[in-house]
């Protein structure tokens, strides 16, 4: 008996999760949402509508061992460094979801050897805000490696 339920839970279980799919599929052939990929999540979702009414601004994340291909982060637009390196994170997370590759990143690693860049200046201050380096929509940001001192 308990069996018969657990299947039927399943069953159910999968028609909700394609029918939610189907829906998100329905979403992203809205013109506004074109750009999202199939496998969209709701954050994706806010993030592209809060950009569409200007309340989030999408910053390129140049690294430099693919110079030709930014990584667009989309951030709130009163956003701190460490919110850009939170977004970074969940952008390489969620790409890596969709890509395969490696699953598990030491982050404390990356930000300990690595740095972002505005220009000449480095965003060293997490709690400082993007705007206060100057940072606005569609600007760059370069990743880089720390030099040793």
């Amino acid at each position: 008996m308990a069996a018969a339920e657990a299947e039927l839970a399943e069953a159910a279980h999968a028609q909700v999760l394609a029918r939610w799919q189907a829906g998100l599929a329905r979403l992203v052939r809205d013109p506004l949402l074109c750009d999202l990929p199939a496998q969209v999540t709701p954050e994706e979702i806010g993030s592209q509508v809060a950009l569409e009414y200007g309340q989030a601004m999408t910053v390129r994340v140049r690294r430099a061992d693919a110079p030709e291909d930014p990584m667009p982060v989309v951030v709130v637009q009163n956003a701190s460094v460490l919110d850009l390196k939170k977004a970074i994170q969940r952008f390489v997370q969620l790409k890596q979801e969709r890509e395969g590759g490696i699953q598990h990143i030491s982050w404390r690693y990356v930000w300990r050897t690595y740095s972002l860049t505005f220009g000449a200046e480095k965003l060293t201050d997490d709690r400082k805000k993007l705007r206060e380096y100057g940072i606005r929509n569609r600007d760059e940001v370069n990743f880089i490696k720390k030099l040793r001192k």
